[in-house]
């Protein structure tokens, strides 16, 4: 019997497949990917086109993804060395090779944040801020750091001696502590000691009067540890910082979720060090003393030749230096909203409306609930919460909600990452206002971004849903780009009820015609879209593939793209984060081509835009947004929702205007290069500088602009 013959995809997949057989010569590693983003959020910092504390702001979120990035990616591989586990990434690394090869180019990117930072220093010392060292502090400044130290310091700072009646002390994640060498003056005994600096107390002390003058708080400790230590001449000292294993993995046999993470929490603190980081000038000695006692590998040490903490960098942002920041940004109001007198329901209830976000202001969803919690004729409130903030309006009016006797029903995800915590306040807080609470699945995390309300009016009950492609957070939405989609739709209400079903009983809805929904149909949706796209390119009519979202891993959705540029597919992606995929390689993606855009604000919306058989942009493309980035654990390990979107502004505002913009932006855009490397773009002459996120701070939306709306006031985009 003879082999049986490839299908069409099969025999693209052979083609190309032959001609790069290693997954090597397919993939960007992951893990490599996400550093060379965190290098361009690096980049940043040193863009003169930003005002100069915003610049700074860059530095600090570099050194906080940092720290993030070995906090739960390297410790997960770390933990699997450990455990022997030899599974290879996509691009064919142990998790032994992808540790060495990460911390070889950590070492570039710690090397390029310090020096941003003296440059940095240097500039904001130029504008009267200035960050002193020990020998830069005046006799007077002294005396009144002394007073601060004596009255704010003091009672919170534990001096700890390190002998065999008092061991080195647990020092927590993220703890940053001086070590130093004593000795006595009375007998001259040498003594080892501790001072951990507090965690709740500002790293930065700024100084009174003008110019704007900060000592930092271990440079504080240093010019008074004759306080702390009084008959002891210090030897030597240093200072180090910590970083901890932070991944949570909780058993599938647990019973009680809320109990679970409790405990996983209080472990969080206490996980294996990941990182020490230790002061480049530290003595020798004091050195081995440390890491002997956090029990780190040598391999795991990183002498860091000036500041630690990059993060803490931030606090050094003042409100009094206004011209030195980014000028404030107040968002639109949706004025459909407003030609209904405020009437969310009204507004919905005339039209779908999308709202972008942090241009349009993300008071709009607040406002969607809070009406839903004081409309007497609201009987019902589904709601999923991935992350909330610490002062949520939504939580406040879902219990109010529940308080007037209306059903409330809110899933509330206790995996979010670094929110467990306060996600389990919530929980409790709305149980007992009378909230159905649900923690969704042990397997599975519950990213869908869904709201509903159901109302009874003259015709019956109406259901008005949102979907969102970013979380319910008020504070995430003044910086996330993002949407929020409306729409009385039936259809969509029926899908997305049983959706909410499938989380909070199991029931696994039937085939949905409208949403792709993970675990079951995204990735598969998806799939299927871009096979129509090479029918389409193969029977000679248009095609084409826009797509944007943060990350793109999965291998799956890779290789159908490879398949889609072999057909003939145009295919342009704008993928802020990881990307596995590699572009413009002849042979294997000659038509991909994939950008990033890094800026003022975080762009975080998903959306995927299809030709159809028409050019793009067109009204005939197919167009959805999504809570799902392309990587296997959106695909297989959450309950996710693709959404289509056809009201005709709608569609018209999200491929015309918002994924138009992104892919026409040259000021803010790197791209991806077939080697890995990522180069900024330049402004041609012919189109001239672009920037995204300056286009919709400027330009109103046309969805939602109801009796405002006038098109020509709308700058047409062309690539």
């Amino acid at each position: 019997m003879g082999e049986m013959p490839l299908d069409k995809s099969q025999a693209r997949e052979a083609g190309w497949a032959e001609q790069f057989p290693t997954p090597a010569e397919q993939f960007f590693n992951r893990e490599l990917s996400w550093l060379k983003f965190n290098e361009r959020v690096l980049e940043e910092a040193e863009n003169e086109a930003h005002p100069l504390l915003e610049r700074l702001r860059f530095l600090a979120i570099s050194g906080s993804n940092l720290d993030e990035f070995y906090m739960v990616r390297v410790a997960g591989l770390k933990s699997q060395v450990d455990a022997g586990i030899n599974a290879v990434s996509a691009d064919s690394l142990t998790p032994s090779q992808q540790l060495e090869a990460i911390n070889g180019a950590t070492q570039s990117l710690l090397a390029k944040q310090q020096k941003c930072w003296e440059e940095l220093r240097t500039d904001m010392a130029a504008a009267d801020i200035k960050v002193l060292q020990p020998e830069d502090v005046t006799r007077q400044d002294k005396a009144w750091l002394e007073t601060y130290f004596l009255s704010q310091l003091f009672p919170v700072v534990t001096p700890l001696a390190i002998d065999p009646a008092h061991p080195f002390p647990f020092i927590p994640n993220l703890g940053f502590s001086l070590v130093l060498e004593l000795r006595r003056r009375s007998d001259r005994m040498a003594l080892n000691a501790l001072v951990p600096l507090p965690p709740k107390v500002n790293r930065f002390v700024r100084l009174p009067g003008d110019p704007i003058r900060f000592v930092s708080l271990e440079t504080l400790l240093t010019l008074f540890l004759d306080k702390l230590f009084p008959g002891y001449d210090i030897v030597s000292h240093g200072a180090f910082r910590v970083i901890r294993d932070s991944d949570i993995e909780i058993e599938e046999e647990a019973e009680d979720l809320v109990r679970v993470f409790e405990t996983l929490l209080k472990r969080r603190r206490r996980g294996n060090v990941i990182r020490l980081k230790v002061q480049a000038n530290m003595p020798a000695n004091l050195k081995r003393m440390v890491v002997r006692e956090l029990e780190v590998d040598e391999r795991d040490v990183v002498e860091v030749p000036g500041i630690l903490g990059i993060n803490d960098l931030s606090q050094l942002i003042v409100d009094d230096r206004p011209e030195l920041v980014f000028k404030p940004y107040r968002p639109r109001s949706p004025e459909r909203v407003r030609d209904h007198g405020g009437d969310c329901f009204a507004a919905i209830r005339a039209k779908d409306i999308v709202v972008h976000h942090p241009y349009e202001s993300f008071n709009i969803v607040l406002n969607f609930l809070e009406q839903a919690a004081q409309d007497p004729d609201v009987i019902a409130i589904k709601q999923t919460l991935y992350r909330a903030g610490k002062q949520s309006t939504i939580i406040r009016a879902l219990k109010d909600a529940a308080e007037a006797g209306k059903a409330v029903t809110a899933v509330v995800e206790l995996k979010a990452r670094f929110d467990e915590e306060q996600n389990i306040k919530w929980a409790r807080d709305l149980e007992r206002s009378g909230v159905q609470v649900v923690y969704g699945f042990i397997e599975l995390k519950t990213h869908a971004k869904l709201s509903m309300v159901i109302r009874r009016e003259a015709s019956g009950l109406r259901t008005y849903t949102h979907f969102g492609t970013g979380n319910y957070h008020p504070i995430t939405a003044k910086v996330y780009t993002d949407l929020s989609y409306f729409t009385a739709s039936s259809d969509l209400a029926h899908e997305t009820s049983q959706v909410f079903n499938y989380i909070t009983g199991y029931i696994q809805p039937p085939e949905l015609e409208h949403l792709g929904m993970s675990p079951f149909t995204v990735r598969k949706k998806l799939m299927g879209l871009i096979d129509r796209e090479i029918e389409n390119a193969q029977a000679g009519k248009p095609s084409g593939i826009w797509a944007k979202m943060n990350s793109l891993v999965d291998t799956k959705i890779i290789h159908k793209l490879y398949d889609a540029s072999a057909a003939g597919v145009p295919i342009e992606l704008v993928v802020r984060g990881i990307c596995c995929l590699r572009p413009q390689v002849p042979g294997l993606s000659d038509t991909i081509r994939v950008k990033s855009c890094i800026g003022r604000f975080l762009e975080h919306s998903r959306i995927i835009c299809f030709a159809n058989g028409a050019e793009l942009p067109s009204r005939q493309a197919k167009v959805y947004i999504s809570s799902a980035d392309w990587m296997p654990r959106n695909f297989d390990r959450r309950v996710e929702v693709l959404v289509p979107i056809e009201n005709e502004t709608v569609h018209a505002q999200i491929l015309d205007q918002v994924m138009l913009a992104n892919l026409k932006d040259n000021l803010q855009s790197w791209e991806l290069g077939p080697d890995g490397d990522y180069h900024r773009l330049v402004p041609d002459e012919e189109d001239g500088p672009f920037n995204l996120h300056k286009y919709f701070m400027n330009n109103p939306s046309l969805s939602g602009r109801g009796d405002a709306l006038d098109a020509s006031s709308v700058p047409k985009l062309k690539l």
